[in-house]
């Protein structure tokens, strides 16, 4: 079967290098998709695997179209979407590619958090496996072993395999969910409700690179609040609760959700500003 790896870049250039020679260095897929928000056409490194780049300049962070893209521009069995900021282990790809040729899910691998400074020019995977932190809610099987995840709602998009033909009978990624938020549990949930489950590999890494972070994400605001919303209207459960629970403490929406989101205002600066996570925290 072969394998395309579908990834996102807006701004993220130095990430989006790393990501292509992290699969450089292991079994590199048959192709590999770039699809362009930001209007990047700047040459990439010599690869040893082809690379079609989809331009799709838009505003904001239209995630479901753009992923939906670059399904579309793939002709691969299998698809693994891997985020811009994060550097595939060497045996990513085969073990993704393997999983998926055995099961028919949604299938996540691990992600290691790395700090502030932990990827230079000359970066190495054992450094990245070292300094890697493992998410605190997400626990993976022994490696080679694959394990139904916990609930749907433990999916991520940032780093998963699924095969095409099984992407194409969800949907894809529902784009009436705009910017940024529930988009992937919007997914997980269709997939979970169509019997395909939602499995976690253990074994293969990818490595997710630092940038600065916000707890609550409220450069995300608006977007957050309005998939919120869709998604409670199909779903009847509230998703990203834990921030959506940060903007009512902050007094930007009211806490009780039983009618819906009442907004009351959007965050200041300041607010902004004192939500943003230092450095040293990798997530």
């Amino acid at each position: 079967m072969s394998t395309a790896v579908i990834t996102l870049n807006k701004g993220r250039r130095p990430h989006l290098t790393r990501l292509l020679e992290g699969l450089g260095r292991g079994a590199p897929p048959d192709a590999g998709i770039v699809v362009e928000m930001g209007g990047d056409d700047a040459p990439l490194p010599a690869l040893p695997f082809p690379v079609k780049r989809v331009p799709f300049p838009h505003p904001g962070l239209p995630l479901a179209a753009a992923r939906n893209a670059g399904r579309r521009a793939a002709t691969a069995d299998t698809l693994i979407f891997l985020d811009v900021d994060c550097i595939p282990s060497a045996g990513l790809v085969a073990g993704l590619s393997r999983a998926v040729a055995e099961q028919d899910g949604l299938i996540c691998c691990e992600i290691g958090y790395l700090p502030a400074g932990a990827v230079t020019d000359g970066w190495q995977e054992t450094d990245l496996e070292r300094l890697g932190q493992p998410h605190p809610v997400r626990t993976f099987p022994p490696a080679d072993a694959v394990a139904p995840a916990p609930q749907p709602g433990l999916f991520w998009s940032l780093a998963f395999a699924v095969r095409a033909a099984t992407y194409d009978r969800l949907g894809g990624f529902d784009e009436n969910f705009t910017g940024y938020g529930a988009e992937d549990t919007d997914l997980a949930f269709r997939a979970d409700a169509a019997g395909v489950p939602i499995l976690f590999l253990g074994g293969p890494r990818a490595y997710h690179q630092h940038h600065p972070g916000y707890d609550p994400p409220l450069q995300h605001f608006r977007d957050i609040v309005a998939n919120a919303t869709r998604f409670h209207a199909r779903h009847g459960l509230w998703p990203m609760d834990g921030w959506l629970d940060g903007f009512a403490r902050l007094g930007l929406i009211d806490a009780d959700r039983s009618g819906g989101i009442m907004v009351r205002r959007g965050p200041t600066p300041e607010e902004m500003a004192a939500a943003r996570l230092p450095d040293e925290r990798p997530l």
